[in-house]
């Protein structure tokens, strides 16, 4: 992942033509809340850009840190924190170096449509520290594009953005491969995700931390 090339993103593109920020959290994740799957508990949102999901989080009484390699999108994210009045973290942190900037642990980590933005040759150091930050037992929940979507050409494994950002689209059975060591999978499937630039296709993985 190319960090500099994001926080150019955040620095020059207005919120609304990011493709990724949305201030309304995705169906997916406020069905985890609201079936009881995950409940308020300390939190991190991974890749968490200018910290929509996490304060949607912390509003319904999670304990939730946003990290990001941005510190443009980290700023941004503290100053709609104080807007909202909620109160949240928020750190930047290369999420492929060692993770000393994080010195807790989590029992719910997620990262929403930020792992098409690794390439596969550095997904097994990530998911790594997913595993280090988070306690036995803790719920990880990971929404990436998936290899079947018909955005941006519709084949191949890497593809180019209109942004110019390049992304590389999963299989079901990379996600299995990637996870597995370290975290036992509940759920794993590809579905129908909709966004500001219309609707894609995603692998949706639910794990349990080993």
């Amino acid at each position: 992942m190319k960090y500099a090339n994001v926080d150019k993103i955040y620095q020059t593109l207005p919120l609304e033509n990011i493709p990724w920020n949305s201030e309304t959290p995705p169906e997916a994740l406020v069905n985890l809340v609201k079936n009881g799957i995950v409940r308020p508990c300390k939190t991190i949102d991974l890749g968490c850009g200018a910290g929509n999901y996490a304060i949607y989080l912390t509003g319904l009484g999670f304990e939730v840190i946003g990290v990001d390699s941005s510190p443009t999108a980290i700023k941004m994210a503290e100053e709609q924190a104080k807007i909202r009045g909620v109160r949240c973290r928020f750190v930047v942190a290369d999420l492929l170096g060692d993770l000393h900037e994080v010195t807790d642990t989590f029992d719910f980590a997620y990262d929403w449509e930020f792992l098409h933005h690794i390439f596969p040759e550095d997904r097994e150091t990530y998911i790594r520290n997913v595993h280090k930050i988070t306690n036995p037992g803790a719920t990880y929940f990971s929404v990436c594009f998936a290899e079947s979507d018909p955005q941006f050409g519709g084949s191949g494994n890497y593809r180019t953005t209109r942004i110019g950002t390049t992304l590389y689209f999963s299989s079901e059975s990379e996600i299995r491969e990637l996870v597995s060591p370290y975290f036992a999978i509940r759920e794993l499937k590809t579905v129908d995700v909709s966004s500001k630039f219309g609707p894609h296709r995603a692998v949706s993985l639910l794990a349990t931390r080993r």
